[in-house]
């Protein structure tokens, strides 16, 4: 199933996308607060995680193209941390666009069609973000989407020893109550595609 926004499709990952997707996540603009920028062979294995996670959950990141061009231009989505943590299980939301993409309010459009699946369509109840403080982009979406940060919470990420200069994050989260009360949700069609 396939949701579309007015200017946005999100949908599931094929092998076509290897080639694009790999394309964003070698570039040390888009994953300047990553760890590390990512090789095609680690690309294609996480596409593979992530729909391993759809198969699992019934949601996931997806693959996010524009409707004019129909090209690749990122990923937005929910998904279970594959770690523990103090605010673990849970469900975040997430996304990473391509570097020409980035000031066209993609990640926010996304964000939000994102956060209404999964509270409309997955039943969550709450749903969490985090990033590191420098990355002010992110967060500065995820309050554009309604989510608030959550200071008490805020953490150091456990996949990164101490110390590491993107160890810290700030956590963001948005219940399914104060999403309904605080943002109007976008109109989204949720349409099968063959």
């Amino acid at each position: 199933m396939d949701i579309i926004t007015s200017r946005l499709r999100l949908r599931r990952w094929s092998r076509h996308d290897i080639v694009p997707f790999s394309l964003i996540n070698e570039d040390p603009r888009v994953m300047r607060f990553m760890p590390r920028t990512m090789s095609m062979a680690e690309t294609r294995e996480w596409i593979n995680v992530i729909e391993a996670h759809f198969e699992e959950h019934g949601y996931g990141v997806w693959a996010v193209e524009r409707l004019d061009s129909q090209k690749l231009i990122g990923f937005t989505g929910i998904q279970v941390p594959r770690y523990a943590a103090a605010f673990t299980p849970c469900v975040e939301v997430g996304w990473r666009f391509a570097f020409e993409a980035w000031g066209n309010g993609f990640a926010t459009e996304a964000a939000h069609a994102a956060l209404e699946y999964g509270f409309c369509k997955a039943g969550l109840r709450e749903i969490l973000s985090f990033t590191v403080p420098a990355n002010e982009k992110s967060w500065r979406v995820m309050e554009r989407i309604g989510m608030r940060r959550d200071e008490k919470a805020d953490f150091h990420h456990p996949v990164l020893p101490q110390g590491h200069p993107l160890s810290f994050h700030y956590l963001y989260r948005i219940g399914k109550d104060e999403w309904l009360q605080r943002c109007n949700p976008r109109a989204t069609q949720q349409s099968e595609i063959p």
